[in-house]
This record gives C-alpha cells, structure tokens and sequence, in this order.
C-alpha cells in the first residue's frame, strides 16, 4: 500500500474538538501536544469523554488548540476563550456540563472512562440512558497516557469512500493522519502487525482496526448529528479488531511509533 498524508489533526483535550496541522512531530506519544489534558469527573473520578454522550457530549462544542498544557486555549460554545492555566476554566466547563469537572494533564493510574455501547446509542439515541462499560485508558500507549488506547490513529480516504461519506465526515472519526489512497474498501483492516513509513523519518506499527463508539454521531461544533456515521460501519465494515473482543463496527486504524520525528501533509506513505 502506498499514499499520501493530506490531513493531520491534534486534539489538545480529550474529547474536544481539535485543530488541523500542516506539519508536527511524533514520538511515542504519539502527535505533540495531542490528548495531552482531560477532564475528571470530581463525583465520580472518570475521564470525560463523549463516548458516554449523555452527560459528555457537550464537550465537542469546545474548541481546543494549541500543543502543550500551559498554551492551550479553549473556545467555548459562548464564544469565551480561556488560557490553561486559568483560574475560571474549570468553573466555565463545570458550568457548561452540568457537573463539577476538573481540567487536568495527570489522572489517576486506575482511571476508568465511560463507553456507552453503540448499538444501543444507535437504537435509543444519544440522550438515552443506555448500558455503559468501564474502560482503562492507553492500553498500547506509554503510562500516564490520556488516549484511549494507542498514540496515533489513522483513517484511509478508502474507508470514508467505502462508507460512502464526504470529506467533511472527517472530524467525526477523530484521526491523527489522514491518508489518502488509490486502494478500494476498508484497506487499513488488513495492516495489523505491518510497519509504515511517514515521509523520511517517522516509522508506525498498525495494532489493530479502531473499533468505533457513539461519537461520530454527535455533534461536532458546526456538524450537526449524523447517526449514519455509526451505521454505515455497523452494516459495512463489523470486524474482530483485536482477540477476545466480538466482531466491532471499525473505521481506521490504531498505530505506535517505532521511530518518532517530522511529518507533514504530503509525506508519502509507505510499507516498511
């Protein structure tokens, strides 16, 4: 398989909108400055995340940028804007969710973040109170990460083609690069265990295809709720992403960088 970078993305905030890059650099966090705060939950002490839509969902009116804590700013839905640090941050978001919330760059080691499942969003819809599960946070990630599970995620412009969805759909899967291919279908469940070359420095290792929660059927800022998002891959593309885990509707790939550095839009994309 070979491509071509035409999109790079970084989400300052867990769960916030993020903002889109023409250069960066990786490590083995994955995209500097991604993911790199969160919000706690003060009750309860889970991670928000709009995978549980119900109480989190807001979050993706929030616009983050910006690449390391003390220079990320937030753009609210009111249009303020707050600095990290800033005293009256936590106030505003906790004003905005309807719960006491903390923004933080350090959660617990045994943090738990909650996943509503998806068929059941799909059926009662994201204002519904519907079965939830308890996930750790970073799996295949450095300790003290903050992305669910990998550094990086990749999506294909195969698998938006397959899905049948327009460029604009992509914020909704929330990748890191966007690849762009002249392969057909949904190319990246058959990279698992493969390494890629980004341009002339950075080397990735495919894990596993990215199995998808309620969150691309949300509102993303100005994208309005789009349940096909989530149904499309739930008719198109169910895949075992990983062993021990049933068959998951999956868009895109997650990845670990075997060798960080520089990556831009328009880096070839190619098989080690």
């Amino acid at each position: 398989m070979h491509g071509q970078v035409t999109q790079l993305w970084r989400y300052p905030v867990k769960s916030m909108l993020g903002e889109r890059l023409t250069d960066t650099t990786v490590d083995g966090r994955g995209v500097a400055g991604d993911r790199r705060l969160a919000l706690l939950d003060r009750e309860t002490g889970r991670v928000g995340s709009a995978k549980r839509p119900r109480p989190w969902s807001a979050l993706l009116g929030v616009r983050a940028t910006g690449d390391a804590p003390g220079r990320v700013r937030l753009t609210l839905p009111d249009g303020s804007v707050h600095t990290c640090p800033d005293a009256r941050l936590d106030a505003a978001l906790s004003r905005l969710l309807g719960r006491a919330v903390t923004l933080t760059a350090t959660v617990p080691a045994d943090a738990l973040l909650d996943r509503a499942d998806p068929d059941a969003v799909l059926a009662d819809g994201p204002d519904a109170d519907v079965p939830v599960t308890g996930n750790p946070l970073g799996g295949a990630a450095p300790a003290g990460s903050l992305v669910d599970f990998a550094p990086l995620h990749l999506v294909t412009t195969a698998s938006l083609d397959a899905l049948g969805l327009p460029p604009t759909a992509v914020p909704r899967y929330r990748p890191n690069l966007v690849v762009s291919t002249d392969a057909t279908g949904f190319v990246e469940n058959g990279w698992a265990g493969r390494e890629l070359r980004i341009g002339a420095e950075v080397v990735l290792r495919v894990l596993a295809p990215t199995p998808r929660c309620a969150v691309p059927t949300l509102a993303h800022g100005a994208l309005p709720r789009d349940p096909e998002a989530l149904r499309r891959p739930a008719r198109r593309n169910r895949v075992v992403p990983l062993p021990g885990m049933g068959a998951q509707p999956c868009v895109g790939a997650y990845a670990v960088v075997v060798r960080g550095g520089r990556v831009a839009t328009g880096d070839r994309v190619e098989p080690v």
